[in-house]
C-alpha cells in the first residue's frame, strides 16, 4: 500500500515525530493529511514550516475528549496516533493525567477509528512498556494492550490496528540530548543518572520510517520493534561536553558531570521484549514482529522465527565512543 491520494489523520503530529511523519507522508501524494494536537502554538509554528499546501489541515483538539476525534476521524482511511504524555517525571508525580491521556485517550482513538470505519491505526509506544517500573510504561503497556484488544474484539469489523515499539528517539523533545547541552550552555554542569546506564537509542529517520512501515505491513494486533544500537549515556556525555566545549570554546575542565542516581519509576537498562514475547515474535531484517493474539501465525517474506531470549539494553553489546559519535555527527545533533 501507499498513501496516494488517502485520506490521512495523525494525531499528536506536530511533535517531532509527527511532523517528519507529516513530511514523509506528503511524498506520496496523499488527498488530506489531518493534523491533530491541542497545542495552537505548534500548529502554527508547523503551519509556516510547511508554506502553503492544500493537502494539510489543523484540527485543534485533545484525545481525552472523544467527540473531537469522532469528528476529525470523519472520511479518513488511516491514523497515526502519537499523541501522550511522554515524560517518565511528569507521569511520575501525576499519574492520573497519565492514565486520562495514554490509556483513556488511547480508548478513544479506537472507539473513534471503530465508528468511523478507519481502516488502519498504529500506535506509537515504548520500551518502557516491557516490565514497567514507572507511571509511563505501565500506561502505555496498558494502550498496547488495549489496541492488541481493540483487534481480536473487531475481527469481522473494517479497523486494523497495531502497534509499533521505540526506543529513545535522538533530538525529540523527550531526549536527553538537547538537555545535556542546554546544561553545559547554562550551568557547565551536567547531572546524569549512572554513566553505566543503557538505553536504546534511534534516529529520528528510523522512528518515522519504522511507523510508516509498520502502517503498510500490519495485518492486525502485531506489535512492531525496531532493531536498535545500545548506547552507554557516560559515553553520550563524553561526547556532548567534548564536542560542546570545541565549539563553544570551552575549558573541558570547566564542566561538571554531577551523578544523581536513578529518579523514582528509572531503570539501569531498557528491555525491547519479554522473554514470553521473544517467543512468539517473528524476525525481519529490521524489525521483530510480535503477532496479536488472532494473527499467532504471522506470515511474512522474509520472517523468521526469532530465537527466545532476553531482548534487553543490558545483554546487548554498547556502541563504540567512535559510533557514538558518528550517529550524533549523522542526526546533526553535534
Amino acid at each position: 500500500m501507499d498513501f496516494k491520494g488517502k485520506k490521512i489523520l495523525i494525531i499528536g503530529g506536530t511533535g517531532t515525530i509527527g511532523k517528519s511523519i507529516v513530511q514523509a507522508v506528503m511524498k506520496d501524494d496523499p488527498q488530506v493529511i489531518k493534523i491533530f494536537s491541542r497545542d495552537e502554538y505548534k500548529q502554527y509554528l508547523l503551519q509556516n514550516e510547511l508554506g502553503n499546501t492544500d493537502i494539510v489541515r489543523f484540527i485543534i483538539g485533545d484525545i481525552r475528549d472523544y467527540d473531537s476525534l469522532f469528528s476529525a476521524m470523519h472520511n479518513t482511511d488511516y491514523v497515526f496516533h502519537l499523541a501522550a504524555m511522554k515524560h517518565v517525571d511528569t507521569c511520575e508525580y501525576n499519574p492520573l493525567e497519565g492514565v486520562k491521556t495514554n490509556v483513556l485517550g488511547t480508548n478513544n482513538v479506537i472507539k473513534a477509528a471503530i465508528s468511523q470505519n478507519v481502516k488502519k491505526v498504529v500506535f506509537t509506544s515504548s520500551d518502557k512498556a516491557n516490565s514497567p517500573t514507572n507511571t509511563y510504561g505501565a500506561t502505555k503497556l496498558i494502550a498496547e494492550r488495549l489496541i492488541s484488544s481493540a483487534q481480536s474484539d473487531n475481527e469481522k469489523g473494517k479497523t486494523i490496528f497495531a502497534s509499533v515499539r521505540f526506543g529513545n528517539v535522538m533530538g525529540s523533545s523527550g531526549s536527553v540530548i538537547p538537555l545535556f547541552k542546554e546544561q553545559v550552555m547554562k550551568n557547565k554542569k551536567i547531572t546524569l543518572t549512572d554513566k553505566n546506564m543503557t538505553r536504546f537509542m534511534m534516529s529520528l529517520n528510523q522512528a518515522t520510517q519504522l511507523t510508516i512501515k509498520s502502517m503498510k505491513e500490519a495485518k492486525g494486533g502485531e506489535v512492531f520493534v525496531l532493531k536498535m544500537p545500545v548506547i552507554k549515556l557516560g559515553d553520550l556525555v563524553d561526547i556532548i561536553v567534548e564536542e560542546m566545549c570545541e565549539k563553544y570554546k570551552i575549558n573541558n575542565e570547566e564542566i561538571d558531570i554531577e551523578i544523581i542516581g536513578l529518579r523514582p519509576g528509572e531503570k539501569m537498562y531498557e528491555e525491547l521484549m519479554t522473554y514470553d514475547e521473544s517467543r512468539e515474535a517473528w524476525e525481519l531484517p529490521d524489525m521483530y514482529v510480535i503477532p496479536g493474539k488472532s494473527n499467532m501465525e504471522y506470515i511474512h517474506s522474509n520472517a523468521k522465527k526469532l530465537n527466545p531470549g532476553n531482548y534487553s539494553s543490558l545483554s546487548q553489546e554498547p556502541l563504540g565512543i567512535n559510533k557514538v559519535r558518528a550517529l550524533l555527527e549523522d542526526e546533526k545533533l553535534i
